[in-house]
C-alpha cells in the first residue's frame, strides 16, 4: 500500500454527500468553523467564495473548492448578497420550509465533507492549505477528479439501488483526486505533499507505515531509500516537519491507538505488533504522547 494510502486509512477518513441543491438569487450562507474538511462544487451558474485567508474566489462552472480544517468561510451568488448561519440553512431544509428561491438566476451546487479521526490526526492533514480550489481540468488526475464529481452528480439526479454507497465510495474518490490534482496544479515545494511527491521520502514514509514493528532506524531506512544519513535526515525533516525516528514514534503510537480500538488483543501484543518488545517501554511512551496508558485509553472508547 502507498503511503498516502495507509495515511488515509490510518486517519479514518469517511465521507459525507449531502445533496445537489439550487439556489436562487440572491443567496448567500455563513459557513461557521466545523471539526469536518467542507467541498462545494459548482455544477451551473456562478457564486463567489470568501476563503478562509481572507481572499474573494470567483467560481466558474465545473470548478471545486475544499476546505481541509474546516474553517470558517461564506459562499454566496456575489460578495454583497445577504448571508444566513449555514445551521439556519440546514435547519429550514430539513422542515421544508422554501428558501431562496425568489426566482433570480439559479445557481446548483454539490455540497459535502470529508471526517477524520481527529485524535489520531496526522502531519499530512495539517499541512494543507486553508482552501485548495481547482479550476483547471487539464492532467490525467484532474480529468479523473472531474469525472468522480459527474458520477456523483448522476447519482444525486438518478437516485437506484445502492446509492447511500456509491455516493460515500465515490467521495472517498474525489479526496484522493482532490489531493492528486492539488499537486499537480500547484506542485508543492515544501511540506508533506511535497514528501508524497518525492519518490525516496515517500518510500521511507511507506516503509515506517507498513511496518512499524520493525527496529527502524536512521541508518536502516537512509540505506533502504539509497540517501546518505545526513542528507535524509534533513530533507525528511524538511518535508515532513518531524524526524524520521519522530515520525516512526509517532506513526506507532497512532497505529496502537487504532488497535487497540477495534482489536481484541492483549496489550502486550499490541506493544510488539507496534514495535515495542517491553510492555512498560509501551505504556511510557504511550501515556506520554496521549496522555493516557493504554489500558486508560481503551476504557475510555467503550465505557
Amino acid at each position: 500500500m502507498d503511503a498516502l494510502s495507509t495515511i488515509l486509512e490510518a486517519t479514518g477518513l469517511r465521507c459525507v454527500v449531502y445533496s445537489k441543491f439550487p439556489l436562487a438569487a440572491p443567496w448567500g450562507l455563513d459557513i461557521i468553523k466545523d471539526e469536518n474538511s467542507q467541498f462545494w462544487r459548482l455544477v451551473s451558474g456562478s457564486c463567489t467564495i470568501g476563503a478562509p485567508d481572507g481572499r474573494i474566489i470567483e467560481l466558474v462552472e465545473g470548478d471545486l473548492v475544499f476546505v481541509p480544517h474546516g474553517s470558517a468561510h461564506w459562499i454566496a451568488d456575489k460578495p454583497t448578497s445577504l448571508r444566513i448561519p449555514s445551521p439556519q440553512f440546514v435547519k429550514a431544509r430539513r422542515e421544508g420550509i422554501p428558501i431562496f428561491n425568489s426566482g433570480g438566476d439559479v445557481t446548483t451546487l454539490i455540497a459535502g465533507h470529508f471526517e477524520f479521526d481527529y485524535q489520531s490526526l496526522h502531519p499530512f492533514l495539517k499541512d494543507l492549505p486553508s482552501i485548495i480550489h481547482i479550476k483547471q481540468y487539464k492532467t490525467e488526475n484532474q480529468l479523473l477528479l472531474k469525472q468522480v464529481t459527474q458520477l456523483m452528480l448522476k447519482e444525486l439526479n438518478n437516485e437506484g439501488p445502492g446509492s447511500s454507497v456509491m455516493l460515500k465510495c465515490l467521495s472517498e474518490i474525489m479526496f484522493i483526486n482532490i489531493i492528486r490534482a492539488y499537486i499537480e496544479q500547484v506542485l508543492p515545494a515544501g511540506g508533506f505533499l511535497s514528501a508524497l511527491n518525492d519518490p525516496r521520502i515517500s518510500k521511507a514514509l511507506k516503509l515506517i507505515q507498513e511496518s512499524p514493528q520493525n527496529n527502524w532506524t536512521l541508518e536502516s531506512l537512509a540505506s533502504e531509500i539509497g540517501m546518505s544519513r545526513s542528507v535524509f535526515f534533513n530533507q525528511f525533516k524538511k518535508m515532513v516537519h518531524e524526524t524520521p525516528l519522530s515520525y516512526l514514534t509517532n506513526w506507532r503510537i497512532r497505529r496502537a491507538q487504532k488497535l487497540l480500538t477495534t482489536e481484541n488483543c492483549n496489550i502486550s501484543e499490541i506493544a510488539a505488533s507496534v514495535g515495542y518488545q517491553s510492555e512498560a517501554a509501551f505504556n511510557r511512551i504511550f501515556k506520554s504522547k496521549t496522555g493516557q496508558t493504554p489500558a486508560v485509553y481503551r476504557r475510555s472508547k467503550f465505557f
